[in-house]
């Protein structure tokens, strides 16, 4: 413990020094990092898809950086510090924990994650919805909706009914492209099936956006493929058909699979 104690106070030493002498960290502003710090943690997130721990550390360390960078901006504005903010992460965990730091008794991670929301409400939240940012991306945003309503009770009993709803949002915009209805109502639609199918994966056990990244990643690497191995066979993609780059999309696949 005490040489993890050393290495934070030497990150913190070192931040006193760069925003005391380096020209770039003395003009930076809590909006100034707004953007670097989410560019942070994307790239966190890629190490963590991709599971390289050595780049996972790298980006910790990063975003390490910005906690320390911000706190010492806090202070110089006299609002708060690098204490006020551990010390109160610190009070949030215990007093959210009762299970473990009093006497509540929890049957596992779901009770956990319900009394939770629950907390919040009780510590004068006027909406289990108030802590889900605004500027959160759409996918992961109604994947918290869902999982912080759930923290109260508003959830499907079973995962077919969950799947059911799946069916007929698909059957409703299904309905709506077929009688060529406004953009608007199809969109409207389109909207409620991809908040049904997120729904569903959280009842299967499947995070919306890892899986969808996942596939962004397969796609892209299966398509450079294509780009790749039809060039060494003098092929132009412009000069191919869909049936063509299908092959090569088969073999992308079998490559993959071996």
């Amino acid at each position: 413990m005490e040489d993890k104690l050393k290495a934070f106070e030497r990150l913190l030493n070192i931040m006193e020094d760069l925003r005391a002498g380096c020209p770039w960290d003395k003009e930076q502003t809590l909006e100034s990092l707004r953007h670097l710090t989410i560019e942070e943690v994307y790239e966190l997130s890629d190490a963590i898809l991709e599971n390289d721990l050595d780049e996972i550390k790298n980006e910790l360390g990063d975003l390490m950086l910005h906690i320390v960078f911000y706190a010492k901006i806090g202070s110089e504005k006299k609002a708060f510090d690098i204490k006020d903010v551990l010390d109160g992460i610190a009070d949030k965990l215990i007093h959210r924990h009762p299970h473990i730091y009093g006497d509540v008794e929890v049957s596992g991670p779901e009770d956990v994650k319900n009394n939770w929301e629950k907390l919040k409400l009780k510590e004068g939240k006027k909406s289990v919805l108030e802590g889900v940012p605004q500027s959160m991306p759409p996918l992961v945003k109604a994947y918290r909706i869902q999982e912080k309503v759930k923290g109260v009770g508003f959830e499907w009993e079973y995962s077919e009914q969950a799947w059911d709803k799946v069916i007929e949002e698909l059957n409703e915009l299904k309905h709506e492209v077929e009688t060529d209805a406004n953009k608007h109502r199809m969109e409207d639609e389109f909207g409620d099936l991809l908040f049904a199918l997120v729904n569903y994966a959280r009842y299967v056990g499947i995070n919306p956006e890892d899986a969808l990244e996942k596939t962004n990643k397969k796609f892209i690497k299966r398509f450079q493929f294509i780009e790749t191995e039809s060039l060494k066979d003098g092929k132009s993609l412009e000069d191919m058909s869909l049936a063509e780059m299908d092959e090569y999309w088969d073999k992308a696949k079998m490559k993959e699979e071996h």
